[in-house]
């Protein structure tokens, strides 16, 4: 994954925001020739499930029409999910490996203790959904306009 210290300070302060349920949105941007993603904006989604929220979150169908039609609008494309960990590791559950629906996409996950962001990973899901793999973050400098 390439991006920029800002979108991962953006996404520390979404887990800190939401801590101690988890908070999740997604990442907006565009697929590179290698397969990695490059990720140049977020959508702040809303945590929809209902109990354990401080372990689990939930994205509806509706949560990812709405996430397109943004990056639609950027001329952007959904290219990822992020979503925190409070007062866990930032590595995937078996609910996460279970619940990832796209291989291609980048999964961030964001370890928030005790209100306080700590680790952040990005991980892709293999071809066969069997496992996740470790993805490393490239920064980039933003660009001026």
């Amino acid at each position: 994954m390439e991006t920029t210290e800002s979108i991962l300070d953006a996404i520390r302060q979404h887990g800190t925001d939401a801590y101690p349920e988890e908070g999740c949105g997604f990442l907006l941007g565009t697929m590179m020739d290698d397969g990695s993603n490059r990720v140049t904006a977020l959508h702040r989604a809303t945590n929809r499930r209902s109990e354990n929220r401080e372990r689990r979150y939930e994205l509806t169908a509706d949560d990812y029409r709405e996430a397109d039609a943004a990056a639609q609008e950027q001329g952007l494309d959904v290219v990822g999910v992020y979503h925190s960990h409070p007062d866990h590791p930032a590595r995937p559950s078996e609910t996460d490996l279970q619940e990832a629906s796209f291989p291609g996409y980048t999964y961030v996950i964001v370890s928030v203790h005790d209100g306080a962001p700590e680790a952040l990973t990005a991980w892709a899901l293999a071809p066969d959904r069997s496992e996740f793999h470790r993805e490393e973050i490239s920064l980039r400098t933003p660009e001026v306009t």
